[in-house]
């Protein structure tokens, strides 16, 4: 009978040993995946009221908490207490703790009857943040376990053209944001650059040109078209310091600079295209120390951040007198940024353009972007620093029918790190290569591209390079497994650009009310908006739904059609409603195109169509009318609108 009795109780042991074995828990998915987890059992619940505790006398950690405070209410509704002391039971606790293999940037998080988030810096204390809201975002409760985790690259970036586009102040403020949820911690901004001239006549004159940033020094030589005033620059990096992004800017000089010399002809180039400056000029120099002088002097510049890019890229190196007068003027300007204290940053030309004339080497960063312009390795062995942007893998040109549409996530995922540039591979964590960044080019001002377009080949793209990035080459989650998770987390907190929803939604209003305002601010990817519609005579221009960067027109400003206007483009379906009429109207959407439906029955499709240009078409370019749908506001209309259904599913008109 004890014999029994002790097999009895050993199996059971056994047993529970193999359940607790059992219980352990799984590693959180986040972005960028976690470096180490070793799971614990149970969860931590983050109640109301409960505190994010910081040590005395650090106020750099309070603002991390104040900061992770406001956006766990955004995203979760939970009002948490931002306190100094120490921690106990149910609290989240900051500290900084020294340890050399986590870098400037790791951190420690240990999850068991409260949180303890420890760091070499507060970097890493703000990345940890971003961790736990992740965690929270795809698991609610915090799975208890201990987290080590650390990037394997310093500079982790993006890089937006807004000189061919002009990109909102307040969409670049939310990519700051969106950046940061991802632990992608640089954000270069093209402020200028030009269209190509066989889309405007092969004429100068009228091809598409801008500078985006405000000028005293230069009157007239902003962008009419969108520009940011200096403050508001300012204030979008004062935004990203606060959320450990640094704000690259770039003023791209001496090709790609259409815009300057439109302003000042005489620094136009005759004889490399009048989108060159031209180097053999004094004038030239004077000008561009001018401008790169009204942005980085005195004590508060308007530059506010340690690295400055100057562009220096696709001059002509016809012969050598403009060889190493491309050289000479490389090397000026990257000394002119070092003289403001600040780090310089180039293309890197120096392969297409060998010669003599000596450029700076030491404290340079190049963005290697085409081994035929500069070969990594001969810059590497020169002595410089690289940050990894080779098109072949990371351009992003929007509907342009080269480069990349929407970027091979999978192939990065799988096989690409920045120690890769182009079909050079160098060692993993290399000490001259300082990270990866990728990039949108709008290379084609006129073709109907939004914001919202951006953002939709952006938002996949930037979750993969985070985790290349950060985990390198290492990432042990499969692609598909990330692909299909990746979806669950939010652009940022409180954030969505392009008005995503997960799972089945719907919203319904029986009766829209001419000038109300809404908590649904808009919707995109995909998605069907009926209403009924009893129509009276309406101004042309008639606004149905804004918010403040798209307009629904239920009689548009030209043709009295309904349509829809954003970022300066205005597309129309080919449909006006008579007064009297009463309609069931459908306009149904997603990333591709847009449809219009009256009482069921498809009326248009405004799909990518071609342009095309020139003698006999010979140059073309591809139009995009896609919509992420406002319904923040409604407009003055009127006419009778009742019975609103929106549904995220594409082609469903509801009766």
């Amino acid at each position: 009978m004890k014999k029994i009795l002790y097999l009895f109780i050993t199996a059971v042991c056994l047993l529970t040993s193999a359940s607790a074995v059992a219980q352990k828990n799984e590693k959180p998915f986040v972005i960028p995946e976690l470096r180490e987890w070793k799971g614990g059992t149970g969860t931590f619940n983050v109640n109301e009221g409960a505190r994010i505790v910081y040590p005395k006398n650090s106020p750099e950690l309070a603002a991390v908490a104040a900061q992770f405070a406001a956006d766990y209410k955004k995203m979760f509704g939970t009002e948490l207490t931002v306190a100094e002391g120490t921690a106990k039971k149910g609290d989240i606790a900051l500290a900084i703790k020294n340890d050399k293999k986590l870098g400037s940037e790791g951190y420690t998080i240990k999850i068991g009857n409260k949180v303890e988030i420890a760091a070499t810096t507060t970097t890493g204390a703000f990345w940890a943040t971003r961790t736990i809201l992740q965690m929270t975002e795809t698991g609610g409760a915090l799975a208890q376990g201990t987290i080590r985790d650390w990037p394997d690259y310093a500079m982790r970036g993006f890089m937006l053209d807004c000189g061919r586009k002009y990109i909102p102040i307040e969409f670049l403020r939310e990519y700051v944001e969106f950046m940061a949820y991802y632990k992608m911690n640089t954000f270069q901004i093209h402020l200028n650059d030009n269209g190509f001239k066989q889309f405007f006549g092969h004429d100068w004159s009228k091809t598409q040109s801008a500078f985006r940033l405000e000028s005293e020094y230069f009157p007239g030589l902003t962008a009419r078209d969108g520009y940011y005033t200096k403050q508001e620059f300012i204030d979008l990096q004062k935004l990203a310091e606060g959320l450990f992004v640094e704000i690259i800017p770039e003023i791209d000089v001496p090709a790609h600079s259409l815009a300057f010399t439109k302003y000042r002809p005489e620094i136009g180039s005759t004889e490399y295209g009048v989108d060159h400056l031209d180097l053999f000029k004094e004038e030239t120099y004077q000008f561009v120390d001018s401008l790169f002088d009204e942005y980085l002097k005195g004590d508060e510049p308007v530059f506010r951040g340690k690295r400055v890019h100057v562009g220096t890229d696709e001059y002509s190196n016809r012969d050598k007198a403009v060889v190493e007068k491309f050289r000479h003027f490389t090397n000026h300007c990257l000394t002119l940024v070092e003289g403001y204290g600040k780090q310089a940053m180039a293309w890197g030309a120096l392969t297409h353009a060998q010669g003599e004339t000596p450029v700076k080497v030491d404290n340079i960063i190049l963005s290697a972007w085409y081994n035929g312009y500069a070969d990594p390795a001969k810059m590497i062995e020169l002595g410089y620093d690289l940050i990894s942007i080779p098109d072949g893998y990371l351009y992003i040109v929007p509907a342009a029918g080269y480069y990349y549409d929407y970027l091979n996530c999978k192939h990065l995922y799988e096989a690409w790190t920045p120690a890769q540039i182009g079909n050079q591979k160098f060692d993993e964590r290399h000490p001259q290569i300082k990270g990866g960044m990728f990039a949108v080019w709008n290379d084609h001002p006129g073709n109907g591209i939004s914001c919202n377009d951006i953002h939709y080949r952006v938002y996949p793209a930037m979750q993969t390079l985070a985790v290349k990035m950060w985990t390198g080459a290492e990432p042990k989650l499969p692609y598909e497994q990330f692909d299909q998770a990746r979806t669950r987390l939010s652009d940022a907190p409180g954030i969505n650009i392009n008005g995503r929803y997960n799972g089945k939604f719907e919203h319904q209003r029986e009766v829209i009310r001419p000038g109300q305002k809404y908590d649904i601010k808009k919707i995109g990817e995909e998605y069907s908006v009926s209403f009924t519609v009893e129509a009276v005579k309406e101004q042309k221009g008639t606004v149905l739904f804004s918010d403040g960067v798209s307009t629904v027109y239920l009689c548009d400003p030209i043709e009295g059609k309904i349509g829809f206007s954003r970022d300066g483009y205005l597309n129309t379906f080919n449909y006006s409603l008579f007064p009297g009429e009463k309609a069931r109207i459908t306009i149904s959407g997603d990333k591709n195109e847009t449809k219009l439906y009256v009482n069921g029955k498809l009326i248009d499709t405004l799909a990518k169509r071609t342009l095309y240009f020139n003698e006999g078409g010979k140059d073309k370019m591809y139009y995009t009318s896609t919509l992420v749908f406002p319904l923040a506001e409604a407009g003055n209309f009127k006419s009778k609108v009742s019975n609103l259904v929106v549904v995220n599913k594409k082609d469903c008109p509801i009766q």
